[in-house]
């Protein structure tokens, strides 16, 4: 099976040995995103609710440079500082998946300051 790296400078750069994600024949599989404005290289101030739309902002950004979106997203699985937050992440989570959401996971983890949420995704390339 191929695989072709993406990348893309509306979304960060990569911090470390990983690409922002892989496109593996019809699948895309985005690198986990945190709430870092990719024009400033700052992240975003706010709560949970503005870092969760930088977020998939960032993974929309990937999604495009392998040519699909939000809509063609299988799973995602989202990792928040503080579970408390989970209200408020589902609300802003919401906006950008409103009709039939990918199947997800959510878990509390222990995620380097200032972040709160951070998510990957798995798409289906049309």
């Amino acid at each position: 099976m191929a695989k072709t790296p993406l990348q893309t400078d509306s979304a960060p750069r990569p911090a470390g040995p990983y690409s922002q994600g892989i496109r593996a024949e019809n699948l895309v599989f985005v690198s986990g995103q945190v709430g870092l404005d990719p024009k400033t290289g700052q992240p975003v101030s706010g709560d949970v609710q503005e870092q969760t739309r930088q977020v998939l902002r960032n993974i929309q950004a990937v999604l495009q440079a392998a040519g699909c979106d939000l809509s063609d997203v299988v799973k995602t699985t989202c990792f928040l500082s503080d579970i408390g937050d989970f209200a408020p992440f589902n609300q802003a989570y919401r906006e950008f998946f409103p009709n039939d959401p990918p199947a997800r996971s959510t878990i509390q983890a222990g995620l380097v300051s200032p972040w709160v949420v951070e998510i990957e995704a798995v798409a289906l390339r049309p």
